[in-house]
Formats: C-alpha cells, structure tokens, sequence
C-alpha cells in the first residue's frame, strides 16, 4: 500500500480516539508512533486547525497537517489514520505542549490496556462460550442416550459427531455409507450434528422396521424450520406424525385419488399431456440442427407435471406458458427445501437467516400462484350446482375436489384452511414430479444403450395396439415386457437412495436387539437391497426378463419379503405407487411407439453415473436422437 501517495489524497483530521493499538511500550519512555504505523479510528471530522482537540473526554495532541485519513469506504465507520514516512509526531517544547504531551502518553498507555483488557475478556469468553456450548451438547447427548444400546458406528467429536468425517470424507455420502456397512454390518448409527441418523441396509431388517414392527416406526422424525413451512407445520401425507391426522390426510389421498377406479378416471388428462409431450419432442426434434436431438429429462418432466396439475385442480384450458411458470416456481420450492448444516447445527441458524427469508419469500410465492387456481375450482364447483361445467374447461373430479370436503380427525373435524390446501395440492404435484421423470431419462438411456430392448419393447406394443391408434394405459396392462422393464428399471435405479425417513413412534423401540431412539432418523439404503447378490442373480445387470413368468418375483410393496421397496413399504409406503409405475409405462411405450431412439452422435454412450439432485438423476443428462416411426394417427 502506497501510505505517501494516499496522503495526498487524504484530508487532515485532527481528533480521533484509538480503537486499537498494537504498538508496544516499554517502561516510561514517551509514546511515540512509528512512522507508517496504521491506527484504526472511528471518523471524526475536523473542527479546527489547532493541535490540541476533545474526542471522547480525552484530549490527544495530532499535529493536522501532519496526519491524514484514509479515504476509502471503511467498514462499520472504522477509518485508518497514517503517518508517512516523511513526517512524524513532534514533540511538544513549550510548558503548555509539554503537559499537553505528557497527557496524550498518559492516554495512549491508558487506552492500550484497556484494549488489551477488552481483547482478553473477548478471547476467554469466545472460549468459554465454546466450551460451554461443547459441554451442554456432550451433556444432553449423553441425557438423551444414557443407558440405550444403539447400533454400531464410527466414533464422533463432541457437538458435530460424525458431521465432519462425513463431509471431508472426499466422497458422495452413498459411497461413504457403502464403506461404513462393510466395517460396522447391515445396521449402524451416524451422529450427525444434534441428529441421529440409524441406516439400515438389508432386506431382513427393513422387513422388520417397515412390516413386522411398522406401527413402532411409522412416524417421522422433526423437520428443519425451512420444510415446516412449506409442510404447513407437517400437514402433509408425507410429514405428519403417527396418528389420527396422518391417517385421514392419507386416507384422503388413496380413496379419493390414487385408487385403481380414480386411476382410471384420469386416463383422459393423461391422454392430453401424452399427446402433448410427443409433440414437443417431435418440435423439438424438427428444430435442432440436425433434426434429431431431444433432451430426455426437460421434457418427461413437463409432460408429468401436466399430468398431475390436471389431475389436482382440474382446471383444463390453462395455456403452456402459465403451466411453465406454475412449474419454475414449484422448482424453486425444491431448492428452499434443500439440507443445510444448520439442519444438523441448530445453534448456527442465525447464520442461515438469508436463507430462511428466501425461504418464506419462495413461499409466499407458492400461495399467490396455487391459491388462485384454488379459488377457480371452488368456483366452478359452486356453478355447477346450477349447470355442469364445460367439459373442456374442467375436468369433472380433482383432487382437490376431496380436500374440499376433507374434514380432520384430531382437529375436531376442521377443515383445511386455504394455507393448507395449498400444501397438501403442492405435495402431490411435487412428489409424482421428479421421481417420475427421473424413472424416465434412465429407462430411455438403457434403451438407448441396448438396441435389443427397444426392438422387443416396439414388438410387443405393435402387436397389442399396431400403428393406428396412441397406446393407452389399458393397453400398457397387458403388455409383460414393458411391465418387467418398469420393474427392472426401479430396481436398478430407485428415484432415492433412502427411503423416506422413518421415525419411532415412541420410546422404547427396537431394532435388530439394538434401541432405536424416538428422536432418530431411520432410514432404508436401497441399493444395498437391490444390488444383493444373496437376493438376485447378477444384480449388476439390466436385465428385464428375470421379472418375466418363471423368472424372479418381485413384490414393490415388501409385504411377503423385501427385495426392492423403490416406494418404500409397510404403513408409510408411498402412496402413489401405482400412479408412478402407471405414468412410467405410458410414457415409455408413447416414446417407443412414436421414435426410434438412438444415441446421439455428439454424446458419448450413456456411463450410467448418478448425483443426486432432488431425485437421483443422471450424471450427464440425456440428450438423444429421434426418428419418427411411420404412424397412421
């Protein structure tokens, strides 16, 4: 730093008081700054041109002329006053300037120990604060867990248990998880934070947690500020706890929309956003340089979202670029939601409060779009009491339609309020959303890779359906191949690597002989069952003819064994199981009836490497190349 050149710069002050000093003094020798020596003062405009002024009640003697301020923007007020290496302090020589001398050094002396008593006190109570946050933490684990036997698990630090090892371990938590399971076995314990994560990674004991003793694990553990607003304080089929109004939400859900009779009165909203999803990738196609290219996963998940937004408001004339914008906030909701470390560290959420305000920011956003499309159905409802509705417009059952006369158990029968209403239509267009579309970009990347598999998959629906009319969901049901390539799909690639996480519902349980704490996230590592050589013959491969008659069986619900619950299973399983595995088989005999798909020449061929986003998704998106089949519809 050019000191000399800034002081021509600067302007003259001639008071300040010292914030902080590090020169040092030795015995009664007269305080004298060093030439150069950087002193951080709070601004003080001049007021005169004298040597002797009043800051603070304390005088100092600065000769202005001879020190300058910094002009730069200082941070919080502070300012720096340089002394040039061509000028310095002047010692005074008159009566006056020597008691004027003497009372600045007695000032100066007075001021670096109070500094200096100010830094110690700030150093040892930063200190205590930390040991005594360490304590208190050590001595609630240690409350919370005396006399429990957990499962086994890698040794922890006092506050952030394996937190630490966790992210600094240079790998994805999944690989990391695999290594912990080859030293601690099928079951072990993760201090997380002021979280205790239990992962289970066997079919036998996810058999026991989510079947055998299910009533035991069916809650949920507590959920971070951030997702209790956007769950409306766990209102949700997803979040609510264990009890009566966790079971009428779900109730709710499955009776009213996700029953095989509802299913089928939705096979015209499906049939819509069909037609409409091949016709963007056929645009799509037509307009790329070469006439071919089509990004698997941007529009799968349009097509999906079309689906369920259809079959939540039932509002059916909404044009594309509202349904686009309807979808980026949606989007944007998935990314509030996201894990932070103070999930783990509460005590460091004052850190995070940009976040939070984000948060109830993307919130207030969700309700001023949803809440309207709620309002339009109500109306509509309450016009047709008069006069049915036009077909073309609204669809004759939504689900929201059931929310509306949903009235909760252990709420005195009350019913949601519109808050409310809009969380629990969002958790149904979010949660069929992404694991849908993602099933998708991995069932066309294997199809891509194996020729073979797309030849018989265009056999079998040309045989059911031929060439004149779009296949169906009617049409998907009988078709074997295309059903054992769904399953081989989930199997192989599971939209999570957990299961959504379970909790006990009280204290006391156990598991595999060990205690599993009430407060304990439970979770399910998937692939360690999917890929059991103990439970399947070449778990490595893709292979969807092991599900054909004679081959292996396969129960996605886990109820006769585990040995793959890709929706989860048990009391909690995933509520839209047979939607998803509906909407899955749709829309890859649609794609396989309308394109021959190849892999692109600008591509190379798909690794099958995985991250994890909001779902587990491919590494390098699909981007393929289509040709259209000949087709007399």
């Amino acid at each position: 730093m050019d000191r000399p050149g800034r002081a021509k710069r600067a302007q003259h002050v001639g008071v300040a008081r010292v914030w902080s000093v590090t020169e040092s003094y030795a015995g009664d020798r007269p305080w004298m700054p060093a030439p150069n020596h950087i002193f951080h003062l709070p601004f003080t405009p001049p007021r005169a041109t004298g040597a002797l002024y009043l800051a603070s009640g304390r005088h100092w003697l600065l000769q202005p002329t001879r020190a300058v301020l910094d002009r730069r923007p200082p941070r919080r007020g502070l300012a720096h006053l340089f002394i040039p290496t061509s000028v310095s302090m002047q010692q005074p020589t008159s009566r006056a300037t020597t008691a004027a001398g003497q009372l600045l050094h007695a000032a100066a002396m007075e001021e670096a120990a109070s500094l200096l008593s100010v830094l110690q006190l700030a150093f040892t109570a930063a200190v205590a604060t930390a040991a005594l946050a360490v304590a208190v933490a050590a001595a609630r684990y240690n409350r919370r867990y005396r006399g429990l036997r957990l499962p086994p698990g890698p040794p922890g630090w006092p506050v952030v248990g394996n937190l630490l090892q966790v992210a600094f371990s240079g790998k994805l938590f999944i690989h990391h998880i695999r290594d912990l399971r080859r030293e601690y076995g099928p079951i072990l314990t993760l201090r997380m934070g002021e979280r205790t994560l239990v992962i289970i990674s066997s079919a036998e004991l996810a058999h026991e947690a989510l079947v055998e003793k299910g009533q035991e694990f069916a809650s949920r553990p507590r959920e971070n500020t951030t997702r209790n607003i956007f769950s409306s304080n766990k209102f949700t089929v997803n979040s609510a706890v264990y009890g009566p109004e966790w079971r009428s939400l779900r109730r709710n859900m499955v009776s009213g929309m996700l029953s095989t009779s509802r299913l089928r009165e939705f096979r015209p909203a499906r049939a819509r956003a069909m037609d409409r999803f091949v016709a963007r990738m056929r645009a799509e196609a037509a307009a790329s340089p070469d006439g071919a290219s089509v990004w698997v996963l941007r529009n799968a998940r349009f097509a999906v979202f079309c689906i369920l937004l259809d079959m939540t408001f039932g509002l059916l004339d909404l044009p594309e670029e509202h349904i686009v914008r309807i979808d980026a906030v949606m989007k944007r909701v998935l990314l509030a939601v996201g894990v932070r470390m103070d999930d783990y560290l509460p005590f460091l959420r004052p850190f995070f409060w940009r976040h939070q305000r984000r948060a109830l920011a993307v919130r207030r956003e969700q309700v001023d779009t949803l809440l309207p499309l709620i309002d339009r159905r109500r109306s509509i409802l309450r016009g047709a009491a008069s006069s049915p509705p036009d077909p073309t417009v609204a669809a004759p059952f939504s689900y929201l339609d059931s929310l509306l006369d949903l009235r909760v158990e252990g709420r005195g029968g009350a019913a949601p309020t519109d808050d409310e209403l809009v969380t629990l239509c969002a958790e149904l267009i979010n949660g069929g959303t992404d694991t849908t579309a993602t099933a998708i970009e991995w069932g066309m990347a294997r199809i891509v890779d194996n020729p073979a598999i797309q030849a018989r998959l265009h056999e079998e629906i040309a045989r059911q359906v031929g060439g004149a009319r779009p296949v169906d969901d009617r049409d998907t049901e009988a078709m074997p191949y295309l059903q054992a390539f769904v399953k081989e799909l989930l199997r192989k690639h599971p939209p999570t690597y957990f299961s959504l996480t379970h909790a006990a519902a009280r204290p006391g349980c156990k598991l595999a002989g060990y205690d599993v704490p009430a407060d304990a996230n439970l979770d399910i590592f998937l692939p360690a069952i999917s890929e059991d050589p103990k439970l399947w013959e070449r778990p490595a491969e893709f292979d969807p003819e092991r599900f054909l008659s004679g081959g292996e069986a396969a129960d996605m619900t886990g109820s006769a064994g585990i040995r793959m619950i890709p929706f989860g299973a048990g009391r909690r399983i995933c509520p839209g199981l047979a939607m998803g595995t509906t909407h899955i088989a749709l829309m890859v005999a649609r794609m396989v009836q309308a394109f021959e798909w190849r892999a692109h020449p600008s591509q190379p061929p798909p690794d099958f490497k995985d991250k994890v986003e909001f779902t587990v998704v491919m590494d390098r998106p699909l981007l393929a190349a289509v040709r259209p089949r000949s087709l007399s519809f």
